[in-house]
């Protein structure tokens, strides 16, 4: 038996639907779910299915508001320094372990090897943590810059390597430079404005601030 087109309309749909509530960002999930009932809805109409189009018409109409909502929104970001002896970082490490290591590599890091380290509070919400160390005389080797997922929507990468451009040069630092082999993180430095470039014989991610 064949299936028309509405048909394969209706499972693409469904799909889309289905990935969106897959999304750990919400931001993500609210832009697929908006394609998804988008389609929904045309589906519906197409075949007759009043109530199936309205409804998810309303859907749509839900989706688009928040996101304006969020594009709209002023969020308050925050850098509080990570104390050495911090047991809250210790935690945080441990209960982000399998997303570390899946982003970074890794999921042991020591304070003590740092030059630079702060956690970022979005809305007063510890959202991510970034640690550096000195490269040379004036660059900032990047150790660890993790958001948690359900933050990753570029801004607090945006924060911190353009909003606070001015601390790093405080501290003696024009340029960040990361060795990363994570595609998502490697996606993520190029977002940023870092460019792929050799260094010591090994591929790097610079980026100047000045």
């Amino acid at each position: 038996m064949s299936i028309n087109w509405f048909e394969w309309l209706g499972y693409l749909a469904s799909l889309i639907v289905l990935i969106s509530l897959l999304m750990s960002s919400i931001l993500k999930l609210r832009w697929i779910n908006l394609v998804g009932s988008g389609l929904f809805a045309l589906y519906g109409f197409l075949i007759g299915a009043l109530p199936v189009g309205f409804m998810n018409l309303g859907i749509a109409a839900i989706n688009i508001y928040y996101l304006i909502k969020i594009y709209r929104s002023k969020e308050y970001f925050k850098m509080l320094p990570i104390e050495g002896d911090s047991k809250y970082f210790s935690y945080f490490l441990d209960f982000h372990k399998k997303g570390l290591e899946e982003y970074a590599g890794t999921s042991q890091f020591h304070i003590s090897n740092s030059d630079v380290n702060f956690y970022i509070l979005r809305n007063m919400v510890p959202a991510g943590i970034f640690i550096g160390s000195k490269y040379d005389e004036n660059t900032l080797k990047v150790d660890l810059d993790f958001v948690i997922p359900e933050y990753r929507d570029f801004k607090i990468g945006s924060y911190i390597y353009e909003n606070r451009k001015e601390y790093f040069l405080d501290k003696g630092y024009s340029k960040f430079i990361s060795f990363s082999s994570k595609d998502e993180h490697i996606k993520y430095l190029k977002k940023m404005g870092f460019e792929e470039k050799e260094g010591k014989g090994k591929k790097c991610f610079v980026k100047s601030i000045i």
